[in-house]
């Protein structure tokens, strides 16, 4: 019998697929049949059935797309109980959570997430959490110091009874238990004084929101942000609470941030923030990985995060894993989505194929990345002499990073491999002014930030951009898919905000694929698979999808009008390719609806 420190940390198990590869083959020979049916015919037809050629070659090829994406899905099994035997060290994580409007994301939203990362499963003195502020908002402010104060009760009391949701707004959502007389009198007592602690921390930071000028004069720093505007402000970095003895089942690091702003200067959105938390970590705590969620996407798995070190440490050459990627599932989405926004679908088809390719994309939240990987490292064995692998010089390393000597030595030590093993982490308020430094508006100025280094800019995807530099260096990713899942946040639950919603990824989406870092270019000159740039193209074309499909709706009604068709008559034979195909193919999207446990109401509403 292997020995439990011998054993993998992660498996790899291919998913049995051959009736959906041959459903999809047939799909594929159908419209290569009719493709070849409106060729041979064209010249006995008029301007409709040209256009029907042209829709359908259109329809093919991202027939195509899809079938690769969906050709060879994996599963990983993971086993935290093993990585926890074997590492008697386990690595630091940084773990990053974004908001940018205290209106459009309340802050008992951003609170209930951060609870849930200070609640996780794993030391607490190898976890910082940091909160980017993009608004400067003292009320944000405000409600994470409660929350900091909440967390002192709230931690141990989820570690004590072992909960497994640990989002206070969803724990206290339910009762205690199926069968509270089983149950002990302390636990009850606990859980009681527990809600009642939460319901007044909500009713506090609520009245906050209404009683601004009166509340937040009375503490300094609450004060000192009142006197800016959102866009117009110095950085700002508190450190809210510090585990200053390390102790292993304390309270986590918890720091606040506020990027500088001026009008005159890009804030990159997004990806702005994401580079700024990157850099103030890097002079605070340095960990070698870091977790970054939205503020609306709580932990939903209290080991999500040894989940994921078993992915990011389970594989023989790093190369495999430069991020671990959960699906973006959400928590009480409306029932059969009918804003087609939740994509349970895709995420269990399309999703487990770009596993068993070169991974999945970085998605923008709940992914762990290594941070050498978002420094710019190329894959390689340890102690190789790529790219930033081995020592740099200072020159090197400035052009690189900037000009903050406490950010370059942290950098040296990531590419370097030195911060691998974790250690006691230094006094963080000494390290607050160089985090003010490199959270200014003009640091990332003649240097390689949002270029070849952290989170790439030109793109209001900027998280699937970033994800492609990644593997255009080499870099595989891998998927993380849980039970109970490991994030859950929120989806647009109105039309409008659903429009919005896609109209920015389609937009940024396709601005990748004209991009000098498009899939294309990426295959031609670096490291991107070719498969792999099939999967980038078959979401970088969505915008592009609208016009075939809007053409190929209108050729009905035109027809009609002109007295013409575009389709055979239901007494020629050719109709039968045609119609085999509207039957195969809705028939085999209906299965995969209801193999993800959704009903054909939800088939529906996402062809609509």
């Amino acid at each position: 019998m292997a020995s439990r420190n011998t054993l993998p940390l992660q498996e790899r198990i291919p998913v049995a697929n051959a009736l959906n590869r041959a459903s999809h083959l047939v799909i594929l020979a159908l419209l290569a049949a009719l493709l070849l049916y409106r060729l041979t015919s064209l010249r006995r037809h008029g301007h409709p059935w040209l256009l029907a050629f042209l829709c359908e070659s259109w329809f093919t090829f991202v027939w195509l797309l899809n079938l690769n994406n969906k050709w060879n899905p994996v599963l990983r099994r993971t086993h935290p109980d093993r990585i926890l035997k074997r590492c008697e060290d386990l690595p630091a994580v940084d773990m990053f959570v974004t908001t940018a409007d205290p209106v459009l994301e309340p802050p008992m939203v951003m609170v209930n997430t951060v609870l849930s990362l200070l609640a996780v499963e794993y030391p607490a003195h190898k976890l910082a959490c940091y909160l980017s502020d993009d608004a400067c908002s003292p009320l944000t402010c405000y409600a994470l110091m409660e929350a900091s104060e909440f967390a002192q009760s709230w931690v141990p009391f989820c570690k004590k009874y072992h909960t497994r949701l640990r989002a206070p707004f969803v724990y206290f959502s339910q009762e205690p238990g199926p069968d509270a007389k089983l149950l002990s009198s302390d636990f009850l007592q606990d859980w009681e004084q527990m809600k009642n602690r939460y319901e007044q921390l909500t009713q506090r930071i609520e009245d906050a929101a209404g009683e601004c000028d009166s509340l937040f004069l009375n503490d300094e720093s609450l004060a000192y942000l009142r006197k800016f505007d959102r866009g117009d402000h110095p950085s700002m970095v508190k450190v809210i609470w510090e585990n200053k003895v390390n102790l292993v089942d304390g309270l986590p690091h918890l720091i606040y941030v506020a990027r500088e702003k001026r009008p005159k200067h890009p804030h990159h959105y997004k990806a702005g923030a994401m580079n700024v938390l990157t850099r103030v970590s890097g002079v605070m705590t340095n960990a070698p990985f870091m977790l970054n969620v939205d503020c609306d996407m709580f932990a939903n798995n209290p080991e999500v995060i040894l989940h994921a070190m078993c992915l990011l440490l389970g594989f023989e050459e790093e190369t495999m894993s430069s991020f671990v990627q959960c699906p973006q599932q959400f928590h009480r989405g409306l029932k059969d989505d009918p804003f087609g926004n939740q994509f349970v679908v895709s995420q269990a088809t399309a999703g487990l194929g770009w596993d068993g390719i070169q991974g999945p994309f970085y998605l923008g939240t709940g992914c762990l990345h290594r941070r050498k990987v978002i420094y710019g490292a190329a894959p390689g064995h340890e102690g190789s002499k790529t790219e930033v692998h081995g020592k740099l010089k200072p020159h090197e390393l400035e052009v690189k990073f900037g000009n903050s000597r406490e950010l370059k030595e942290s950098a040296g030590e990531v590419l370097t491999g030195a911060s691998m093993t974790s250690v006691a982490m230094k006094d963080l308020s000494s390290s607050v002014c160089a985090a003010q430094q490199v959270a200014s508006c003009t640091y990332e100025l003649n240097t390689f930030w949002g270029k070849e280094v952290g989170f790439m800019y030109g793109s209001t995807t900027e998280d699937v951009q970033t994800g492609l530099r990644i593997h255009a260096m080499g870099w595989r990713s891998v998927n993380c898919r849980l039970d109970p899942p490991g994030f859950l946040g929120n989806s647009p639950v109105g039309g409008p905000a659903s429009m919005t919603q896609s109209k920015r990824w389609s937009t940024g989406l396709l601005e990748i694929l004209v991009d000098r870092n498009s899939p294309l270019l990426a295959t031609l000159t670096k490291k991107l698979s070719f498969r792999q740039c099939l999967c980038y193209l078959s979401i970088n074309v969505w915008a592009l999808r609208s016009l075939p499909e809007l053409c190929y709706a209108l050729l009905p009604p035109y027809c009609i009008m002109a007295g013409t068709s575009f389709l055979p008559k239901a007494s020629e034979h050719d109709v039968i390719v045609p119609a085999m195909l509207f039957v195969f193919y809705n028939g085999c999207s209906v299965v995969e609806y209801l193999q993800c446990g959704l009903s054909v109401r939800a088939w529906w509403n996402n062809q609509r």
